[in-house]
């Protein structure tokens, strides 16, 4: 099992609010690409997927990957707008509110032990 958990993290990409902000600002796009040196990176950092957030050795690879569903699948993740903190905010007054606990009714069972205790506490 802790195999299956560092594949994960291995190949794990950008989140789609990520991949959004850099499809808003190409200065945010532009922050991720020189952050990692185009050396280690397939294809020397030429070919890259912005929607999948995914470098490639060639054109062909890359264009191939467009065709593909997973790019297609994540292209209509993307066509959905993210969740914004003041959503967030507003969706926190939508909880259910139960208010104030009110005291569960005595069983019949309880009731009846109660009226025995008083019968015999009580002179008479």
């Amino acid at each position: 099992m802790g195999a299956m958990r560092r594949i994960k993290t291995k190949r794990r990409t950008r989140d789609l609010d990520q991949v959004h902000a850099d499809l808003r600002s190409s200065k945010h796009l532009a922050e991720y690409k020189t952050a990692k040196p185009a050396e280690d990176l397939p294809g020397l950092g030429q070919f890259y997927c912005v929607e999948c957030a995914k470098w490639f050795e060639s054109e062909h690879s890359m264009l191939e990957h467009r065709r593909g569903k997973n790019h297609k699948r994540r292209v209509r993740a993307l066509k959905e707008e993210p969740y914004s903190q003041k959503e967030a905010d507003a969706a926190v007054g939508l909880r259910t509110d139960n208010g104030i606990r009110k005291p569960s009714k005595l069983t019949e069972i309880e009731v009846q032990a109660a009226t025995l205790k008083l019968e015999t506490a009580s002179p008479g």
